[in-house]
């Protein structure tokens, strides 16, 4: 498989963040007006290799599913940033999946490869209206000791 069938295949689009993506899930159960769970793939190319600073209000577990590793870098509410490669070789460190918990921002790479895709779970569902992009300048300004790591995955 490469990432052009994949695109076609799974009918993704373009994501705002960088990649493709679609929602494949959106559950029926709603608490206070919201979704209690949705669910996308979500793919980053050689092409669209950057998934870009952003941080989410509800939970997101990434599921990895086929292709190269991709690496996340997440930065806390409390300023640590951590890097964690998610992909199938566990004896190399990498992780079948991870969770990000919802007022952390984060950005994914492919470093190496055609393509990585996963599969997200969000809880509360997704909401763009609780997604923000990072600002290059803002970043800089709050977080000058990552700026060095965060410059390049913040959307210009």
């Amino acid at each position: 498989m490469d990432k052009r069938s994949l695109i076609e295949k799974l009918q993704l689009a373009p994501h705002p963040e960088g990649g493709y993506y679609r929602r494949t899930y959106e559950s029926s159960h709603t608490h206070l007006g919201r979704r209690l769970m949705s669910s996308i793939f979500y793919l980053l190319t050689d092409d669209q290799p950057i998934g870009h600073l952003h941080r989410n209000r509800s939970d997101i577990i990434h599921y990895w599913q086929a292709g190269d590793p991709l690496r996340y870098t997440l930065l806390s509410p409390e300023g640590k940033l951590l890097q964690i490669t998610l992909g199938p070789k566990l004896d190399e460190g990498q992780q079948l999946q991870l969770t990000v918990p919802g007022g952390f921002w984060k950005a994914s790479q492919l470093l190496c490869g055609d393509f990585g895709l996963i599969s997200e779970a969000v809880s509360p569902g997704f909401d763009f209206d609780d997604h923000d992009m990072a600002h290059a300048e803002g970043m800089r300004n709050r977080y000058p000791e990552h700026w060095a790591v965060l410059e390049k995955l913040c959307k210009q």
